[in-house]
């Protein structure tokens, strides 16, 4: 079926919705800027900038990062468009620049990391901060909750929420009332999120952050057997865990796995669509997300993300195709871990 009008007209009336607790609007396609830090190849300056602004002039006004992303230099370049382009909402990670011990989430960090972000960021009030996906016992700790209620109260951040690995991860952080948001992975190869914590964030009022939505890039249908990635790409170096959880590095799906699973889902892609869109579509249609974070490395591709906001929704059977291609494909490699 053909798509009768071009998404990209409608750019700059992006559809918003409400970013959780936050109560901020914000547009449903966001930019994740994990590319333009690090640990994707090599992104020149000009071309992080480049990107940046052509997201916002796509109708993006919700930026994603973490002062992990190249030791900072994610949140320096946005910082440098922020002095240009008043009125994104922005969002931040921290935590992970340490070792990650649950003894080190304590206030007197948290102020000490916010303040290099605000200072990289050139703001005094950071919109959003999260915890980068904390170990495990800091979801039960009430100080960590208490030291960031305090940095709201105080006015450094104005909401917070947290990065999860797991589904039982977020559980834990939705049902604590000063959390914002929760971001996750959320995307055709991962689709356990759908079975109890979108419902509960929708129900709690929690916004939820779909991040990884093109699984490393596996998603797009760009890639094959023969695909080489750079030596400081975490698609490289990380297929196996060795750096981070290897959930994080194409969905923790075994990469010939993953090839399968696109060839079987080629097929479903809308007429006027790429793989990429459709599979953002995907994500956007699933009730209780505020909001989905692909990343970009160039402008063609920051635009090409934000176009998925203009098409319709996918239709029943679509969607159950994609559930059963998840169930024979998919399912075995990641239901159980995450």
């Amino acid at each position: 079926m053909r798509i009768a009008r071009d998404p990209l007209d409608t750019i700059g009336l992006m559809e918003q919705r409400v970013l959780g607790r936050t109560g901020r609007r914000v547009g449903v396609v966001g930019l994740g800027a994990w590319q333009i830090g690090g640990d994707w190849g090599e992104v020149s300056e000009a071309d992080a900038l480049a990107t940046i602004h052509a997201a916002i002039d796509a109708g993006v006004d919700f930026i994603d990062t973490a002062d992990v992303y190249g030791d900072g230099r994610s949140e320096r370049l946005i910082g440098r468009v922020l002095k240009e382009r008043p009125g994104l909402t922005v969002a931040t990670k921290m935590g992970r620049r340490v070792a990650q011990t649950p003894e080190v989430y304590t206030l007197e960090n948290f102020r000490s990391w916010i303040d290099r972000s605000r200072a990289n960021l050139g703001v005094d009030t950071i919109d959003l901060v999260q915890l980068h996906c904390p170990p495990s016992p800091v979801y039960d700790d009430d100080r960590v909750f208490d030291a960031l209620d305090t940095l709201v109260a105080e006015g450094a951040i104005r909401a917070y929420g947290v990065s999860v690995e797991t589904c039982a991860e977020a559980l834990r952080a939705i049902e604590r009332p000063g959390v914002a948001t929760v971001q996750i992975i959320l995307n055709m190869f991962r689709l356990k999120p759908l079975e109890e914590v979108l419902p509960a964030a929708e129900k709690a009022g929690v916004g939820i952050i779909a991040r990884v939505p093109l699984a490393s890039g596996l998603l797009t249908g760009k890639f094959g057997p023969r695909s080489v990635f750079a030596e400081d790409d975490h698609r490289t170096f990380n297929r196996r865990g060795e750096a981070f959880d290897v959930g994080e590095t194409f969905s923790g799906v075994e990469y010939g796995v993953g090839l399968q699973a696109v060839e079987r889902l080629r097929p479903l892609v809308p007429e006027g669509m790429t793989m990429a869109q459709f599979a953002l579509r995907w994500i956007l249609d699933q009730s209780g997300v505020s909001v989905v974070i692909p990343g970009a490395r160039n402008p063609e591709q920051a635009r090409a993300n934000a176009a998925a906001a203009g098409f319709p929704r996918l239709s029943p059977e679509v969607h159950a195709a994609v559930r059963t291609v998840y169930d024979e494909l998919i399912r075995p490699q990641v239901h159980h871990r995450w």
